[in-house]
C-alpha cells in the first residue's frame, strides 16, 4: 500500500521498512544496508519524509569515536505505526477479493 502524502511525497512499503529498520538498529546505515540499500540512499528517503511532517520522524546524531545513531522520534513511532495498522486493515479488507482472485488464475504450469 502506498500512501500520497502530497504532490512529491509517498509513503509505502520500502519507506516504513526503512524506518522499521531504524526503529530496530538505531542506524540509518544499518536499516539501509539490511534493505541492500546505500546510505545516502537511506538518508535521502529519511530526509524527505522528515521534510514532509510538521516534525522529523528520525533524529540523527553523527559519527565519530562513539559512533553515530539514529531514532525514531514520537511522531515517527506514530507515523510508522498508522501505517502498518492501516496496512493490515486493507489487506484484512481485501482478503475475499484477493482469494477470489486467486481462485480464477490459471494453475502454475
Amino acid at each position: 500500500m502506498r500512501i500520497e502524502l502530497g504532490s512529491d511525497t509517498l509513503l509505502g512499503p520500502g519507506k516504513a521498512a526503512l524506518l522499521s529498520g531504524i526503529r530496530d538498529t538505531g542506524s540509518i546505515a544499518a536499516a539501509g544496508r539490511r534493505m541492500g540499500m546505500s546510505y545516502k540512499r537511506a538518508w535521502y528517503l529519511i530526509d524527505t519524509l522528515n521534510k514532509a511532517f510538521q516534525e522529523p520522524l528520525v533524529s540523527a546524531s553523527k559519527g565519530g569515536r562513539r559512533g553515530g545513531g539514529a531514532v525514531l522520534t514520537s511522531t515517527g513511532d506514530a507515523i510508522l505505526d498508522s501505517y502498518l495498522r492501516m496496512e493490515r486493515l486493507a489487506s484484512e479488507a481485501v482478503a475475499g477479493e484477493l482469494d477470489l482472485l486467486a481462485s480464477l488464475m490459471k494453475p502454475d504450469s
